[in-house]
């Protein structure tokens, strides 16, 4: 994190000269002691979060994915005379441990088209759709596999 903030020091401040290089010294040597200190912030935390980049790289993927596939249903639905509209409400639980990763699941549902999380309540998420068919099978959706993965990922390199 040292090195990151001492980068985009340099690279905001336009110019380089041993003043500007030690004075960014010091800046990002407090902004990091700060976050250390004050902040819950550790070297082992950024580098289990470079141990799940990768995961987090590929949800990101499958996310822009589903909310594709998501939109076309939707335009389906909205276009089709002969399929009657059946909107509905569901509740499910997860297994998931970590209020991040029930927030990111959270999030992920709202962000496809068609269906948003009205609430989240302990394990149990409570989801209006469009239509029942896009909430078939919510509860073990690639969303929830994938966080399950991180979530024992960032468990091991604790």
């Amino acid at each position: 994190m040292f090195v990151v903030l001492f980068i985009l020091w340099m690279v905001l401040n336009g110019q380089c000269n041993l003043e500007i290089v030690c004075f960014g010294f010091v800046i990002s040597g407090t902004v990091f002691w700060f976050g250390c200190r004050y902040l819950d912030y550790s070297l082992k935390k950024e580098l289990g979060f470079y141990r799940l980049f990768p995961h987090i790289f590929v949800y990101f993927l499958v996310l822009v994915r589903e909310i594709v596939k998501a939109n076309v249903d939707a335009i389906r639905l909205a276009l089709s005379f002969r399929y009657e509209i059946d909107p509905v409400v569901v509740k499910f639980k997860t297994d998931l441990k970590t209020d991040m990763a029930k927030a990111i699941l959270a999030n992920s549902i709202t962000l496809t088209p068609g269906t948003i999380t009205i609430s989240v309540e302990g394990d149990e998420f409570t989801v209006h759709a469009l239509d029942r068919d896009l909430v078939q099978g919510i509860c073990e959706s690639v969303f929830v596999k994938r966080l399950r993965k991180m979530e024992a990922l960032a468990e091991e390199s604790r």
